[in-house]
């Protein structure tokens, strides 16, 4: 029976997922609620129904008195003992039937569901985001609102179902018994339900806007949080947990406030809704004992006008607090959307064709980017590599060598020129198989918090356990992968590296990154300070390996190490975005410029680019 249920709507359905999401959030919610159309139509009728239901016996309960007021002992049974037997039967059977469909499309279709769907879909699209998209917010408040958002819209949809469609069907029922009764007991009902209205109306004016505050204020405090904990070593190494601490601080006293004045706005709620129901059940009971006393209505009139009123101040405060919390939650989606609706602008064009990659060769026509600003980037940039040749890029800090790769892995777009890869535009071909055709290791190899076999088979994800590890004897990480062993007991391949690998070494992480790389073996290999984080003895080990992975390939490869590149086919010089120098290792040497002076004043193999900087100067 949950079963059947759980599996109303399926929340992974495919979905084709939009590059620009509705940024209003009606529309957003239409859009996520379309696989539970029919299950939300079943859904609202069944509240409808079983409301009518509990109207319906209070109704019952009202002819009851009168029946009993007008039978005597010996003939009540025969006179209504058939009556009440239908009625004991449909109290005992039907309405728990009922009930129990209402709860089961409430608590297993729909809230499970739900929230599941949302976070599935948002967490896809927002990983089809570009790195600059990322770059821009802390990964703990986009986290946060992935895992809030959802849960909340589930609630408000749960509210329209649980609270709000019965409530309107009570109340409505409500009115029509009352006036069945006497039409003018509906008058203190519906001066009471006017006030109500205007206590609803003010409330939720507030509660949305306040939810939302206090929303983003709790995504801050995450994001704050998370950013210290994902640094925590450079907090350790600078003694700087207090810093950390007023950091934080401000973020959680924002939350703190924007919640005190959210729930101000409940306070003063619940003390305006406490009178509204005293005038409700003094205006209906009171009412009614008059029409009694008039000799207009019955003693059961008044019984079923009673328990209506007090059924009603029951629920008031269930219903307020139901309506709060639906624009509470969607206070709360609406602060989910400012990162799960926003449009994703690096996209594949729409006729985009797999990249067909033969030669491998490369090219940077004119390429501008400075990533929005006036600096920093790379300016009318025109590089021109041939398949497989084995390229290299030096230049200061800042000289644009990263843009450069970036830019052709399509990271982000240039603002100016093109890039091709054997002919092909690279912004005419999907971006998955331009990134299987690349394979690149970064200077800083963080790995996911997955074990050392899963972070190697990232690489290729059909590899098999004995490729998996022949790649790791390569990159000369075998024998310290063997040793490893994690606080689950996991050792070996098996061990987990932590959060982007910090259990590792610098060194050994490199390695992991190295193994990952010769896996793929992409027919093009970028190399960003590929050997920077490893120890002399274990670069020379791997050197062998190094060439062995270029051979066939177009190679591009950054370094500050010059002889690590010095055997490259070409070595480009880049400065300030253009690239002033461009020839073999010995012709740069012999030129005496700037890669002279790089190479003339390196310590201990590496650019000492203070001294070149200043001997620029000169």
């Amino acid at each position: 029976m949950f079963r059947f249920f759980e599996n109303l709507v399926d929340p992974y359905v495919p979905h084709a997922g939009a590059d620009t999401p509705p940024s209003r959030l009606w529309p957003f919610l239409k859009d996520y609620s379309r696989p539970f159309a029919r299950v939300f139509g079943v859904t609202g009728v069944v509240a409808v129904v079983v409301a009518i239901v509990e109207v319906w016996l209070i109704y019952y309960m009202g002819r009851l008195v009168d029946i009993l007021s007008d039978s005597t002992p010996a003939t009540f049974l025969a006179e209504h003992g058939l009556e009440l037997t239908f009625v004991a039967v449909f109290i005992l059977f039907l309405r728990p039937a009922l009930q129990a469909i209402n709860t089961l499309l409430l608590n297993q279709a729909i809230l499970p569901n739900y929230g599941t769907l949302m976070r599935w879909r948002a967490h896809n699209h927002v990983l089809r985001q570009s790195v600059g998209w990322f770059e821009n917010d802390f990964a703990g408040r986009i986290a946060n609102r992935i895992m809030q958002a959802p849960p909340a819209a589930g609630e408000a949809v749960f509210q329209v179902f649980d609270a709000i469609a019965f409530a309107l069907a009570y109340l409505i029922g409500a009115a029509v018994l009352l006036w069945g009764a006497d039409p003018r007991l509906v008058l203190p009902l519906l001066g009471w339900f006017v006030l109500y209205g205007f206590l609803v109306r003010w409330t939720v004016q507030r509660v949305g806007p306040a939810s939302k505050a206090s929303s983003d204020a709790r995504s801050m405090t995450t994001g704050r949080v998370v950013d210290a904990y994902s640094n925590i070593h450079s907090v350790k190494l600078f003694a700087h947990e207090g810093k950390e601490l007023d950091y934080a601080r401000d973020a959680i006293e924002q939350t703190r406030t924007t919640f005190q004045r959210e729930m101000r706005i409940f306070s003063i709620m619940d003390i305006a809704l406490v009178t509204l129901n005293g005038l409700l059940i003094v205006g209906v009971v009171g009412w009614g004992i008059w029409l009694w006393v008039s000799g207009v209505s019955t003693v059961g009139v008044v019984a079923a006008a009673t328990a209506l009123v007090l059924r009603l101040n029951g629920m008031t405060g269930w219903i307020m607090w139901a309506l709060t919390s639906f624009f509470r939650n969607l206070g709360v989606v609406e602060e989910g959307m400012e990162t799960i609706a926003q449009p994703i602008h690096l996209t594949d064009a729409p006729d985009a064709r797999a990249l067909s990659l033969k030669d491998g060769a490369i090219s940077f026509d004119h390429v501008t980017h400075h990533y929005g600003g006036g600096k920093g980037g790379v300016t009318d940039l025109t590089v021109h590599i041939k398949p497989g040749e084995k390229v290299g890029l030096i230049g200061r800090s800042g000289a644009g060598k990263s843009t450069l790769v970036k830019l052709l892995l399509r990271f982000y777009d240039p603002e100016q020129g093109h890039i091709a890869i054997d002919g092909q535009d690279i912004t005419g071909i999907t971006q998955d198989s331009l990134r299987h055709a690349i394979g690149m290791v970064q200077q800083d190899s963080s790995l996911l918090h997955r074990s050392v076999a899963d972070n190697i088979r990232y690489g290729r994800a059909d590899a098999t356990d004995s490729q998996v590890r022949a790649a790791a004897e390569k990159a000369q990480a075998h024998d310290f992968i063997l040793d490893l062993a994690d606080p689950e007991g996991r050792a070996g391949y098996d061990a987990h590296v932590g959060e982007r690998g910090v259990k590792l070494s610098g060194g050994q992480r490199q390695r992991i990154a190295l193994a990952r790389v010769i896996l793929k073996d992409a027919p093009v290999l970028v190399l960003d300070e590929a050997t920077s984080a490893l120890d002399s003895e274990v670069e020379a080990a791997i050197q062998d390996t190094l060439y062995g992975m270029m051979e066939g390939k177009t190679v591009i490869a950054i370094a500050h190490r010059l002889s690590t590149i010095a055997a490259m086919d070409r070595i480009l010089v880049i400065d300030e975005g253009t690239i002033i120098e461009e020839a073999t290792h010995d012709e740069l040497l012999a030129q005496g410029g700037l890669y002279a002076q790089f190479w003339a004043r390196q310590s201990g193999g590496f650019i000492n680019t203070d001294v070149a900087d200043g001997a620029a100067a000169e």
